[in-house]
């Protein structure tokens, strides 16, 4: 290995270790917090809670390690063309690609690593991760009551409103379900106002009093038509007594596993297996639907008439309206039998497509499940060709606006795939099409990005589509142009201008900035030179005038403000065109909706794309005027992916207040007062 390729390597090993190790506290925290309820209260060990913790872990790694790569580069790489690293590597002849190569080794490595992990150790610990936390749910049933929420103990399913007492020993607003002799059906119901748990929660009899309440209890008829009404028992009480044997429950082997089958639990051959035998029992099921509805039609049923009604020929086939050949009696007969059989058939067709639709998620969830073991890999790959190009195009490291970036890109890469599973859960989309539908996203944004770097090029420059749709929405400014239409010929401040001569006008124009004054004095000053009819022409040449700083900060400015309306408007159009197209799609105009959905989304796609022009552009005017960047920028982006009406009401606040060159530099001088040097 040669030294540039471990040195990159090693910087960049060193950043991945950080960036990842914080990610695991940082999401291990906020799973903690998922899992508390179930968690606290148990008296359980350490050992046990460490589990939990170690088996919901390996669940993190699939959000974990693709951030990881993408901030990583990004700040390593941003790092390197911060400090001229990489303009030192280009001028021995060494280029970007050539930089990336070894370490796109190693990127691979961790790809293929990140394939077996979800293959093999993932299932495994969501296996275990479930089975373990279904097994503390059964223990301790004394001290798992829990407010506002139903509790599965033994056969009883116990909700209580409010806990009170020592001990939490009163309880209020009890509702308690027990289960039927089939184990599922809650045959009994016992409501009272008032209860107490009297047993010691150490105790093998979870015991409880009832107060002032009602006891519901179901009657099975052997008489159908009687079950349809469903008759029960009520007896009201004002003292009942609950004992509720616990003694089955006191050895719990946390190492039970009893559930082995769930999509999330498989490898790839697991997975297939059950996809080949979901879809073998789905064809099963509308085969025998379709025998079911071919026997109840009666079709294959002949009937042997003696002598017709009418007079028809006899071997001769008849081939019009069938009704007119029978009587009156015989017609309402028919009719009444086709309305009978038609009106079973579509009951029978209705309760067999829940069940197929209910088989069809399942069987979607075990196609995802298989295809983003595979995505996976992918999508690490993808992200370190994106923030590798991205941090040498923004020539910036550390943490700050690369951060920004990163999670911007993460969270948008994120949602996308979260949308994209959910419809294809629900059968919206196909469930293959949605596994690979972020990463797929990705994947040209990751090629564009390493050409433009490639190519020495800048992130955004040209006369492209945003500069067009500015242009369209005639949002596009001039070039930078003395702004003095603040100052008119009436105001007082430009009357004591006007009556300086034109030496002290031309000081205040070269030295305004001794005098504690902005751009805007300079310009009124210029102004009234330009009216005695000196040119700026004539004041460049003699030295007296140089204008290119307040010109390139008023072009950053202008360019600012341009992305920020443009990205606005992009912002209303995605959020106006999905909505109309969603209700009119849900309103039996589904061309219509469809297409104006899918505009939708390729405005929030431009939307995405120009936000982080407008990142870039606020940076660019921030280093131009010399202020640092604060945390509370960060914060405005966060809010601007989903709520940018709120984000472009604050950044356009944050640079009136920032870099208005109408203000006064200094607070103490809110008056002009040009004295004579």
């Amino acid at each position: 290995m040669k030294i540039l390729d471990r040195y990159i390597i090693t910087s960049y090993f060193k950043t991945f270790i950080s960036v990842f190790l914080i990610l695991i506290l940082i999401f291990i925290l906020q799973s903690l917090w998922l899992y508390i309820k179930e968690l606290a209260g148990k008296d359980l060990d350490l050992v046990i809670i460490l589990k939990v913790l170690l088996y919901i872990l390996p669940s993190l790694i699939p959000l974990i390690l693709p951030l990881t790569i993408l901030v990583s580069s990004i700040m390593v790489f941003g790092s390197f063309a911060e400090n001229y690293e990489f303009a030192a590597m280009k001028s021995t002849g060494i280029s970007l690609q050539r930089a990336m190569k070894g370490l796109s080794v190693f990127i691979i490595g961790l790809a293929i690593a990140a394939f077996f992990f979800s293959n093999e150790v993932i299932p495994w610990a969501k296996l275990n991760s479930y089975n373990l936390r279904r097994n503390i749910a059964k223990s301790k049933p004394a001290a798992a009551i829990t407010e506002g929420q139903f509790n599965e103990i033994m056969n009883y399913n116990i909700k209580v409103e409010k806990k009170g007492g020592d001990n939490d020993r009163f309880l209020e607003d009890v509702t308690i379900h027990i289960k039927g002799s089939d184990g599922r059906s809650n045959a009994t119901t016992i409501k009272s106002k008032t209860g107490e748990l009297v047993s010691n929660e150490k105790s093998n009899v979870l015991k409880l009093i009832l107060h002032n309440g009602n006891y519901y209890s179901d009657i099975y008829s052997s008489d159908s038509k009687s079950r349809k009404k469903k008759p029960f028992a009520k007896s009201t009480f004002e003292k009942y007594t609950i004992n509720i044997d616990l003694s089955g429950m006191n050895d719990i082997d946390f190492e039970e596993k009893s559930q082995t089958a769930k999509y999330d639990m498989l490898d790839i051959n697991g997975l297939n297996k059950t996809i080949d035998s979901l879809n073998k029992k789905e064809k099963q099921q509308k085969n025998s639907l379709s025998k079911i509805l071919l026997q109840r039609s009666s079709v294959l049923k002949t009937t042997k008439v003696k002598k017709p009604e009418r007079n028809i020929k006899q071997d001769s086939v008849y081939t019009g309206d069938i009704l007119p050949l029978f009587n009156t009696t015989r017609k309402l007969q028919l009719i009444e039998a086709a309305s009978r059989k038609s009106t079973s058939a579509k009951q029978i067709i209705v309760t067999k497509q829940d069940n197929f639709n209910k088989a069809k998620k399942w069987l979607n969830r075990h196609y995802i499940s298989l295809h983003e073991k595979f995505a996976l890999s992918f999508i690490c790959v993808i992200l370190f060709f994106v923030g590798a190009p991205l941090g040498a195009l923004i020539r910036k490291g550390g943490i700050g606006l690369p951060m920004v970036i990163a999670i911007l890109l993460f969270l948008t890469y994120h949602f996308m795939g979260i949308f994209a599973t959910n419809s294809a859960k629900n059968d919206t989309i196909n469930p293959v099409i949605a596994s690979w539908f972020s990463t797929l996203v990705m994947l040209p944004l990751g090629i564009f990005l390493t050409k433009r770097a490639t190519a020495d090029k800048g992130l955004f420059e040209g006369d492209g589509i945003f500069e067009f749709l500015k242009k369209v929405f005639r949002i596009k400014k001039k070039e930078a142009e003395l702004d003095t239409s603040i100052y008119d010929s009436q105001d007082p401040e430009y009357e004591v201008l006007d009556n300086y001569n034109n030496d002290k006008l031309i000081s205040i124009l070269k030295n305004h900035k001794q005098f504690g004054y902005k751009a805007i004095y300079r310009n009124t000053s210029l102004e009234i030179l330009n009216k005695r009819g000196i040119t700026n022409e004539q004041l460049k040449f003699s030295g007296n005038y140089n204008n290119r700083e307040y010109e390139q900060t008023i072009n950053l400015k202008n360019k600012f403000e341009e992305d920020l309306k443009l990205t606005l408007i992009l912002y209303l159009l995605s959020l106006i065109t999905s909505i109309v197209g969603a209700i009119l799609d849900n309103n039996n105009f589904p061309i219509t909706g469809t297409t104006l959905f899918t505009a939708g989304l390729i405005a929030q796609v431009l939307f995405l794309i120009s936000f982080v022009k407008v990142c870039f552009s606020e940076h660019s005017l921030r280093k131009q005027i010399g202020k640092d960047f604060n945390s509370s920028i960060i914060l405005i982006y966060i809010i601007g992916i989903p709520l940018f009406f709120i984000g472009y009401y604050l950044l356009d606040k944050n640079i009136k207040t920032s870099f208005d060159l109408d203000l006064i530099d200094n607070e103490d001088s809110k008056k002009i007062e040009l004295s004579d040097t």
